[in-house]
Protein backbone atom coordinates (compact mmCIF):
# COMPACT_ATOMS: atom_id res chain seq x y z
CA UNK A 1 0.00 0.00 0.00
CA UNK A 2 0.91 3.51 -0.40
CA UNK A 3 -0.07 6.93 -0.15
CA UNK A 4 -2.26 8.61 -2.95
CA UNK A 5 -0.48 11.53 -5.27
CA UNK A 6 -2.58 14.27 -2.65
CA UNK A 7 -2.49 12.17 0.31
CA UNK A 8 -5.86 13.78 0.46
CA UNK A 9 -9.72 11.87 0.34
CA UNK A 10 -9.69 13.50 -3.31
CA UNK A 11 -7.70 11.13 -4.05
CA UNK A 12 -11.17 9.04 -4.39
CA UNK A 13 -12.32 10.07 -8.01
CA UNK A 14 -15.66 11.85 -7.80
CA UNK A 15 -14.75 13.64 -5.01
CA UNK A 16 -14.35 17.59 -4.56
CA UNK A 17 -13.69 19.08 -0.72
CA UNK A 18 -14.54 22.81 -0.14
CA UNK A 19 -14.06 25.21 3.27
CA UNK A 20 -15.38 28.14 4.80
CA UNK A 21 -13.62 29.47 7.52
CA UNK A 22 -14.50 32.38 10.33
CA UNK A 23 -11.40 33.66 11.69
CA UNK A 24 -13.09 36.00 14.53
CA UNK A 25 -15.61 33.27 14.86
CA UNK A 26 -12.90 30.24 15.18
CA UNK A 27 -15.31 27.87 13.25
CA UNK A 28 -15.89 26.85 9.56
CA UNK A 29 -17.65 24.49 7.56
CA UNK A 30 -16.18 21.59 5.01
CA UNK A 31 -18.18 20.22 2.39
CA UNK A 32 -17.73 17.25 0.70
CA UNK A 33 -19.44 17.05 -2.46
CA UNK A 34 -20.37 14.18 -4.41
CA UNK A 35 -19.82 14.54 -8.36
CA UNK A 36 -20.52 11.11 -9.15
CA UNK A 37 -23.49 8.71 -7.96
CA UNK A 38 -21.98 7.65 -4.61
CA UNK A 39 -23.92 5.23 -2.12
CA UNK A 40 -23.62 6.82 1.43
CA UNK A 41 -23.65 5.43 5.49
CA UNK A 42 -22.44 5.99 8.76
CA UNK A 43 -21.93 5.06 12.05
CA UNK A 44 -22.20 6.65 15.64
CA UNK A 45 -19.76 5.81 18.27
CA UNK A 46 -19.99 8.76 20.33
CA UNK A 47 -22.53 9.16 22.82
CA UNK A 48 -23.36 12.87 22.01
CA UNK A 49 -23.75 13.36 18.40
CA UNK A 50 -25.13 16.09 16.61
CA UNK A 51 -26.36 15.35 12.97
CA UNK A 52 -29.28 15.47 10.41
CA UNK A 53 -30.56 13.08 7.66
CA UNK A 54 -28.55 9.93 8.81
CA UNK A 55 -31.38 8.04 9.29
CA UNK A 56 -31.61 7.73 5.58
CA UNK A 57 -28.07 6.58 5.44
CA UNK A 58 -29.17 2.92 7.38
CA UNK A 59 -29.63 0.11 4.28
CA UNK A 60 -32.74 -0.69 4.98
CA UNK A 61 -34.20 2.75 4.09
CA UNK A 62 -34.42 4.07 0.55
CA UNK A 63 -32.19 6.16 -0.49
CA UNK A 64 -29.17 4.71 -1.51
CA UNK A 65 -27.07 7.77 -2.71
CA UNK A 66 -26.24 11.62 -1.33
CA UNK A 67 -25.09 14.65 -3.33
CA UNK A 68 -22.84 16.22 -0.17
CA UNK A 69 -21.52 15.15 3.66
CA UNK A 70 -21.65 18.64 5.69
CA UNK A 71 -19.02 17.93 8.82
CA UNK A 72 -19.33 21.74 10.61
CA UNK A 73 -18.48 23.86 13.82
CA UNK A 74 -20.95 25.36 15.84
CA UNK A 75 -22.80 22.56 17.71
CA UNK A 76 -26.26 22.47 16.99
CA UNK A 77 -26.20 25.93 14.99
CA UNK A 78 -23.97 24.09 12.89
CA UNK A 79 -26.94 22.18 11.23
CA UNK A 80 -27.69 24.83 9.27
CA UNK A 81 -24.42 24.64 7.10
CA UNK A 82 -26.28 21.88 5.06
CA UNK A 83 -28.97 24.30 4.26
CA UNK A 84 -26.29 26.00 2.69
CA UNK A 85 -24.72 23.80 1.12
CA UNK A 86 -28.51 22.26 -0.20
CA UNK A 87 -29.06 25.85 -1.45
CA UNK A 88 -25.89 25.59 -3.55
CA UNK A 89 -26.42 22.03 -5.23
CA UNK A 90 -29.99 22.93 -5.95
CA UNK A 91 -28.57 25.96 -7.93
CA UNK A 92 -26.44 23.52 -9.68
CA UNK A 93 -29.58 21.55 -10.60
CA UNK A 94 -28.23 18.70 -8.28
CA UNK A 95 -30.90 16.60 -6.10
CA UNK A 96 -33.13 13.64 -5.55
CA UNK A 97 -35.85 13.76 -8.21
CA UNK A 98 -39.37 13.89 -7.29
CA UNK A 99 -41.47 14.36 -9.54
CA UNK A 100 -40.36 18.22 -11.59
CA UNK A 101 -38.55 18.47 -7.84
CA UNK A 102 -35.11 18.13 -7.12
CA UNK A 103 -34.05 17.49 -3.37
CA UNK A 104 -30.45 17.99 -2.86
CA UNK A 105 -29.87 15.10 -0.17
CA UNK A 106 -27.14 16.41 2.25
CA UNK A 107 -26.38 14.53 5.25
CA UNK A 108 -24.57 17.00 8.15
CA UNK A 109 -22.71 16.38 11.35
CA UNK A 110 -21.47 18.66 14.07
CA UNK A 111 -18.71 19.10 16.37
CA UNK A 112 -18.29 21.54 19.66
CA UNK A 113 -16.51 24.66 19.33
CA UNK A 114 -18.30 27.30 21.02
CA UNK A 115 -16.07 27.62 24.21
CA UNK A 116 -11.99 28.31 21.96
CA UNK A 117 -11.67 31.72 22.32
CA UNK A 118 -14.31 32.69 19.28
CA UNK A 119 -16.50 35.68 19.23
CA UNK A 120 -19.58 33.83 19.00
CA UNK A 121 -21.94 37.24 19.41
CA UNK A 122 -23.59 36.48 15.80
CA UNK A 123 -26.38 38.48 16.26
CA UNK A 124 -29.96 36.73 15.71
CA UNK A 125 -28.74 34.01 13.15
CA UNK A 126 -25.83 31.85 13.07
CA UNK A 127 -23.65 32.46 10.23
CA UNK A 128 -23.46 28.45 9.37
CA UNK A 129 -25.66 28.55 6.68
CA UNK A 130 -23.73 31.17 4.65
CA UNK A 131 -20.43 28.89 5.63
CA UNK A 132 -22.09 26.17 4.30
CA UNK A 133 -22.83 27.61 0.93
CA UNK A 134 -19.47 29.56 0.40
CA UNK A 135 -18.08 25.85 1.30
CA UNK A 136 -19.83 24.09 -1.44
CA UNK A 137 -19.06 26.70 -3.97
CA UNK A 138 -15.40 26.73 -3.73
CA UNK A 139 -14.62 22.46 -3.44
CA UNK A 140 -11.95 21.19 -5.33
CA UNK A 141 -9.78 18.53 -5.69
CA UNK A 142 -7.06 20.24 -3.76
CA UNK A 143 -7.91 21.86 -0.01
CA UNK A 144 -6.73 23.42 3.46
CA UNK A 145 -6.05 20.87 6.13
CA UNK A 146 -5.27 22.09 9.88
CA UNK A 147 -7.02 25.51 10.70
CA UNK A 148 -9.44 25.59 7.95
CA UNK A 149 -13.25 24.53 7.20
CA UNK A 150 -14.74 22.50 10.61
CA UNK A 151 -11.69 22.27 11.98
CA UNK A 152 -10.44 26.10 12.16
CA UNK A 153 -11.89 25.91 16.55
CA UNK A 154 -11.16 22.38 16.87
CA UNK A 155 -9.28 21.78 20.46
CA UNK A 156 -8.18 18.39 21.73
CA UNK A 157 -6.46 17.71 25.16
CA UNK A 158 -3.67 19.97 25.60
CA UNK A 159 -3.43 20.43 21.64
CA UNK A 160 -5.50 22.44 19.14
CA UNK A 161 -7.15 19.86 16.46
CA UNK A 162 -7.90 20.64 13.26
CA UNK A 163 -8.99 19.26 9.45
CA UNK A 164 -7.26 16.40 8.60
CA UNK A 165 -6.87 14.05 5.69
CA UNK A 166 -4.89 10.75 3.99
CA UNK A 167 -5.43 8.32 1.03
CA UNK A 168 -3.84 4.86 0.48
CA UNK A 169 -4.32 2.91 -2.38
CA UNK A 170 -4.27 -0.76 -2.09
CA UNK A 171 -2.02 -3.40 -3.72
CA UNK A 172 -5.03 -4.17 -6.17
CA UNK A 173 -5.55 -0.33 -7.23
CA UNK A 174 -8.61 0.68 -5.14
CA UNK A 175 -8.09 3.86 -3.43
CA UNK A 176 -9.52 5.03 0.03
CA UNK A 177 -9.66 8.17 1.52
CA UNK A 178 -10.43 9.82 4.91
CA UNK A 179 -11.32 13.17 6.54
CA UNK A 180 -11.86 14.53 9.26
CA UNK A 181 -12.42 17.31 11.80
CA UNK A 182 -10.23 16.10 15.13
CA UNK A 183 -11.73 17.88 17.79
CA UNK A 184 -11.53 15.26 20.62
CA UNK A 185 -11.75 14.39 24.65
CA UNK A 186 -8.86 12.84 24.49
CA UNK A 187 -4.92 12.99 23.02
CA UNK A 188 -4.19 12.73 19.78
CA UNK A 189 0.08 12.23 21.20
CA UNK A 190 1.52 10.13 23.76
CA UNK A 191 1.51 11.82 27.14
CA UNK A 192 2.90 15.67 26.47
CA UNK A 193 5.40 14.13 24.34
CA UNK A 194 4.91 14.67 20.35
CA UNK A 195 5.09 11.58 19.17
CA UNK A 196 1.70 10.85 17.53
CA UNK A 197 -0.13 7.48 18.71
CA UNK A 198 -0.63 7.20 14.72
CA UNK A 199 2.75 6.93 14.43
CA UNK A 200 2.67 3.01 13.45
CA UNK A 201 0.81 4.19 10.63
CA UNK A 202 2.53 7.25 9.17
CA UNK A 203 3.58 6.92 5.60
CA UNK A 204 6.27 9.43 3.87
CA UNK A 205 6.68 11.59 7.18
CA UNK A 206 3.61 12.85 7.22
CA UNK A 207 3.02 13.89 10.25
CA UNK A 208 6.18 15.30 10.98
CA UNK A 209 8.19 11.21 11.06
CA UNK A 210 9.05 10.78 14.93
CA UNK A 211 7.64 7.58 15.30
CA UNK A 212 6.47 5.91 17.84
CA UNK A 213 8.59 6.43 21.38
CA UNK A 214 11.20 4.64 22.31
CA UNK A 215 9.93 3.43 25.23
CA UNK A 216 6.53 4.15 27.44
CA UNK A 217 6.43 6.10 30.69
CA UNK A 218 4.10 5.93 33.53
CA UNK A 219 2.95 9.51 32.29
CA UNK A 220 2.72 8.31 28.48
CA UNK A 221 0.23 5.69 29.76
CA UNK A 222 -1.72 8.04 31.72
CA UNK A 223 -5.67 8.85 30.44
CA UNK A 224 -4.63 12.79 29.26
CA UNK A 225 -8.09 14.55 28.61
CA UNK A 226 -9.76 18.05 28.97
CA UNK A 227 -11.10 16.75 31.98
CA UNK A 228 -7.99 16.39 33.32
CA UNK A 229 -6.78 19.56 31.96
CA UNK A 230 -9.53 21.64 33.09
CA UNK A 231 -10.52 22.21 29.87
CA UNK A 232 -14.15 22.67 29.12
CA UNK A 233 -15.77 18.89 29.07
CA UNK A 234 -18.42 19.41 26.87
CA UNK A 235 -16.08 20.59 23.85
CA UNK A 236 -15.68 17.78 22.14
CA UNK A 237 -16.63 15.38 18.86
CA UNK A 238 -14.21 14.23 16.26
CA UNK A 239 -16.18 13.94 12.67
CA UNK A 240 -15.08 12.54 9.64
CA UNK A 241 -15.87 10.90 5.98
CA UNK A 242 -14.05 7.48 5.11
CA UNK A 243 -14.43 7.17 0.67
CA UNK A 244 -13.34 4.65 -1.59
CA UNK A 245 -13.59 4.56 -4.99
CA UNK A 246 -14.69 0.68 -4.58
CA UNK A 247 -17.81 -0.51 -5.83
CA UNK A 248 -19.85 -1.26 -2.97
CA UNK A 249 -23.70 -1.81 -2.04
CA UNK A 250 -24.91 0.34 0.93
CA UNK A 251 -24.80 -2.45 3.47
CA UNK A 252 -21.00 -2.77 2.54
CA UNK A 253 -20.46 0.99 2.97
CA UNK A 254 -22.22 0.85 6.24
CA UNK A 255 -19.31 -1.60 6.91
CA UNK A 256 -16.84 0.63 5.85
CA UNK A 257 -17.38 3.34 8.28
CA UNK A 258 -18.08 0.67 11.54
CA UNK A 259 -14.69 -0.62 10.44
CA UNK A 260 -13.10 3.03 10.22
CA UNK A 261 -14.09 4.04 13.71
CA UNK A 262 -10.56 2.22 14.59
CA UNK A 263 -8.74 4.60 13.32
CA UNK A 264 -9.89 6.97 15.74
CA UNK A 265 -9.37 4.51 18.30
CA UNK A 266 -5.81 3.98 17.22
CA UNK A 267 -5.26 8.00 16.96
CA UNK A 268 -7.12 9.68 19.70
CA UNK A 269 -7.01 7.90 23.57
CA UNK A 270 -9.70 7.78 24.66
CA UNK A 271 -12.23 7.89 21.89
CA UNK A 272 -16.02 7.25 21.83
CA UNK A 273 -16.51 8.65 25.04
CA UNK A 274 -20.40 9.74 26.42
CA UNK A 275 -18.97 13.04 25.76
CA UNK A 276 -17.75 12.99 22.11
CA UNK A 277 -20.60 12.63 19.18
CA UNK A 278 -17.98 10.91 17.17
CA UNK A 279 -18.87 9.90 13.86
CA UNK A 280 -18.05 8.79 10.66
CA UNK A 281 -19.55 9.17 6.98
CA UNK A 282 -18.64 6.49 4.39
CA UNK A 283 -18.88 7.11 0.58
CA UNK A 284 -18.36 4.79 -2.24
CA UNK A 285 -17.96 6.40 -5.41
CA UNK A 286 -17.57 3.14 -7.57
CA UNK A 287 -15.17 4.73 -9.66
CA UNK A 288 -12.95 2.45 -10.03
CA UNK A 289 -15.11 -0.05 -11.56
CA UNK A 290 -13.87 -2.74 -9.17
CA UNK A 291 -16.44 -5.26 -6.99
CA UNK A 292 -14.66 -6.23 -3.57
CA UNK A 293 -14.82 -10.42 -2.40
CA UNK A 294 -15.04 -10.86 0.91
CA UNK A 295 -11.04 -11.45 1.07
CA UNK A 296 -10.40 -8.04 -0.27
CA UNK A 297 -12.79 -6.21 2.13
CA UNK A 298 -10.60 -7.38 5.31
CA UNK A 299 -7.74 -5.17 3.36
CA UNK A 300 -10.00 -2.43 2.67
CA UNK A 301 -11.52 -2.61 6.10
CA UNK A 302 -7.89 -2.22 7.78
CA UNK A 303 -7.06 0.72 5.07
CA UNK A 304 -10.01 2.31 6.27
CA UNK A 305 -9.07 2.79 10.05
CA UNK A 306 -5.01 2.87 9.13
CA UNK A 307 -6.05 5.72 6.74
CA UNK A 308 -8.55 7.43 9.11
CA UNK A 309 -5.41 7.09 11.94
CA UNK A 310 -3.18 9.03 9.90
CA UNK A 311 -5.66 11.62 8.93
CA UNK A 312 -6.21 12.66 12.66
CA UNK A 313 -2.82 12.71 12.71
CA UNK A 314 -2.36 15.37 9.85
CA UNK A 315 -4.98 17.31 11.49
CA UNK A 316 -3.31 17.42 14.18
CA UNK A 317 -0.30 18.17 13.17
CA UNK A 318 -0.93 21.10 10.51
CA UNK A 319 -2.85 23.02 12.92
CA UNK A 320 -1.43 26.82 12.82
CA UNK A 321 -1.17 29.52 15.40
CA UNK A 322 -4.10 31.67 15.24
CA UNK A 323 -5.02 35.31 17.35
CA UNK A 324 -6.67 34.32 19.99
CA UNK A 325 -6.08 30.99 20.53
CA UNK A 326 -6.37 28.83 23.99
CA UNK A 327 -4.37 25.98 23.29
CA UNK A 328 -1.30 25.87 21.83
CA UNK A 329 -0.38 23.78 18.45
CA UNK A 330 1.70 20.65 17.79
CA UNK A 331 4.39 22.85 16.23
CA UNK A 332 5.00 24.86 19.49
Amino acid sequence: MKRGNKNLITDVVGLRVGNASDCALKSGVTVVVCDLVTTAAVHVMGGAPGTRETDLLEPHNTVQTVDAIVLSGGSAFGLDAASGAQAALREMGRGFAVGPMRVPIVPAAILFDLLNGGNKDWGLYPPYRDLGYQATLTANEVFSTGSAGAGTGALTAGLKGGLGSASTILDNGVTVGALVAVNALGSATWGQTKHFRAAGFEIDGEFGALGLPTTLTPEMKEIRTKLSLSQPKEANTTIGVIATDAVLTKAETKRLAISAHDGFAHALWPSHTPMDGDLIFALATGASGKAITAEDFIILSAAAASTMARAVARGVHDATVEEGDVMPVWRQ
